[in-house]
């Protein structure tokens, strides 16, 4: 019996959550749309860390059926380009005259464009994106924690660039 009221419980909730309007604002399914995504320009010492932003906004956009990004202009729909300006370490607190937690502070800027009107549907100039992490005694475990907290900035940022960008396709 209880089996029965929780299945029926969850098809009124569903019922309920499709009826009522419910959009998931990750998910894009209106006409097709093709995204030529640029590699950003790398104004850092940080190698790679251009291709690491690509690899997260195309694997963002493959969530919508109907959006396909691409590496050519010709044929695309939208154009996204970005610029990483800067990437910052500075120290947070400190213990015993030694930095115990780091923030890493990343600066970008990019651009969403239509590319047959040349509108500019999105133009962030300065955004800035930061993460904390501890520091340890060992140096292997700061890089590794360096770089997870780096990893968490370009997938924040990436989602967030996915999301706007949805929210602005139907308005074209």
């Amino acid at each position: 019996m209880k089996t029965v009221l929780k299945n029926v419980s969850i098809l009124l909730f569903l019922i309920l959550v499709a009826s009522c309007g419910y959009k998931n604002p990750n998910v894009y399914n209106g006409p097709s749309k093709v995204i030529y995504a640029t590699e950003w320009k790398n104004r850092t010492s940080e190698l790679g860390l251009d291709s690491k932003i690509y690899r997260s906004l195309t694997s963002w956009f493959q969530k919508s059926g109907s959006i396909t990004t691409v590496r050519e202009k010709d044929g695309a729909d939208l154009i996204l380009a970005g610029e990483i300006v800067s990437i910052e370490l500075p120290s947070l607190s400190y213990g015993s005259n030694v930095a115990t937690e780091v923030k890493v502070r990343l600066k970008v800027r990019y651009i969403l464009k239509e590319i047959s009107t040349n509108k500019v549907l999105l133009e962030v100039p300065s955004e800035t994106w930061t993460e904390e992490y501890l520091v340890t005694t060992s140096s292997s475990t700061n890089s590794d924690n360096e770089a997870e907290a780096l990893d968490q900035i370009i997938e924040d940022l990436s989602k967030k660039i996915y999301q706007r960008t949805v929210a602005l396709l139907p308005k074209i």
